[in-house]
């Protein structure tokens, strides 16, 4: 077996190619492993809006909220479905909320620069049922007022939506931002909290909700509350568990984001993996006399082809694992993106997963096998005799 050392040296003589061909290689392996890392980050971000123990209630047919609509008056049969969890005052603990989309003006941006904001229409029970909401600045909204929270993703972003500012939710009717909310990075940080009474006057919807999140006893008691519910068809609504309704709503956000990543790694990887087979070519090129020499002393065509193999691994190796602690820096950013369910700006963050990267490293790892492979085979076939007449 040639001694791994060879190699080292070989790659560390030639230093203006190896950086070249392991950046190319690192390139791709920072795509592949941010594009995962991204799609990762959007469906942690929505699954982390819900719970298990939570049902989620809307309108039969509906795919979300912003298409859901349901009478208030139906409301209070919901909570009265078996399994519902009751709060100290023995009250069914549940939210109905609405849900409207407003296009805000970017801050710094020219009027065309605008995007879709999710407007959630709240009661106090909405922040009963998730204590995991908290205002970090400011203080919460008074009911029954033209208060808002915004969500600390967005704050500041838009226009107005900055704390003790206001902006308009509708043509003359403005509201005062209160209080910034924090909700453990799920989606409603990048969401307008208000009074769903103002919501609802503001845009004409009264006597309506979009969803009723139900709190439940255990996670269990879900296909008793849903086959009550449903049964009911009078009702015409439909349940399914918190935490599933979120995931749902990320699922072709998060498969557009991993299928145009690797779209882009599949033509990045082609041109790696030919900058990986230039570079050994010229390897084995201008070691003609050393691979010679090799073969004189006894190494067989099998110990020269893993040699050369085995340095065309090194060096993507190199290249995977600078591009992978680029991806891992990308833990620290967060990107705001249209989620393609409700059509609305959502701010998610890299999710940095140990497993993608070294999934994007061993990948990498491949393209630096297939790119040096026949430039291996050819050494292997060196003739010793040739070799030394060169």
């Amino acid at each position: 077996m040639i001694p791994i050392s060879y190699n080292v040296r070989s790659l560390f003589v030639r230093r203006a190619t190896t950086i070249a061909t392991a950046l190319g290689i690192g390139l791709v392996v920072f795509v592949l492993a941010s594009s995962q890392m991204l799609a990762n980050g959007i469906e942690r971000t929505m699954r982390l809006s819900g719970s298990l123990d939570k049902a989620f209630v809307i309108r039969k047919g509906s795919d979300n909220e912003l298409s859901s609509s349901i009478e208030t008056r139906l409301v209070s049969i919901a909570l009265a479905g078996p399994g519902v969890k009751r709060n100290a005052g023995g009250n069914p603990m549940g939210a109905p909320e609405l849900m409207v989309v407003l296009t805000l003006d970017r801050v710094g941006g020219s009027g065309s620069d605008v995007s879709n904001v999710q407007l959630r229409g709240v009661t106090p029970s909405s922040f009963e049922i998730r204590p995991e909401v908290r205002v970090i600045e400011g203080r919460p909204a008074k009911p029954g007022t033209d208060e808002v929270i915004v969500g600390r993703r967005i704050h500041g972003e838009f226009k107005g939506v900055q704390l003790n500012q206001s902006f308009e939710i509708k043509k003359n009717r403005k509201v005062q931002v209160v209080g910034v909310f924090e909700a453990d990075g799920s989606q409603f940080e990048s969401e307008i909290w208000a009074d769903v009474d103002t919501v609802r006057s503001a845009f004409g919807r009264e006597g309506l909700v979009s969803s009723v999140t139900v709190a439940l006893e255990s996670a269990s008691k879900l296909e008793t509350f849903k086959a009550a519910i449903e049964s009911d068809k009078q009702l015409n609504l439909q349940v399914e568990a918190e935490q599933g309704y979120f995931q749902r709503q990320s699922e072709n956000t998060a498969g557009l984001v991993r299928y145009l990543g690797i779209a882009i790694v599949v033509f990045f990887s082609v041109g790696a993996m030919i900058g990986a087979m230039i570079t050994m070519y010229g390897a084995v090129a201008g070691r003609a006399r050393e691979v010679g020499t090799l073969r004189a002393l006894g190494f067989s065509r099998f110990n020269i082809l893993t040699s050369f193999l085995l340095e065309s691994l090194m060096l993507a190796l190199l290249g995977g694992i600078l591009g992978g602690i680029a991806a891992l820096s990308m833990g620290a950013v967060e990107f705001s993106m249209m989620n393609m369910q409700t059509f609305s700006e959502v701010v998610f963050s890299f999710d940095p997963d140990p497993q993608i990267l070294l999934f994007s490293i061993g990948m990498g790892g491949l393209m630096g096998i297939f790119g040096g492979f026949l430039p291996a085979v050819r050494a292997a076939r060196t003739s010793p005799i040739d070799a030394m007449r060169e």
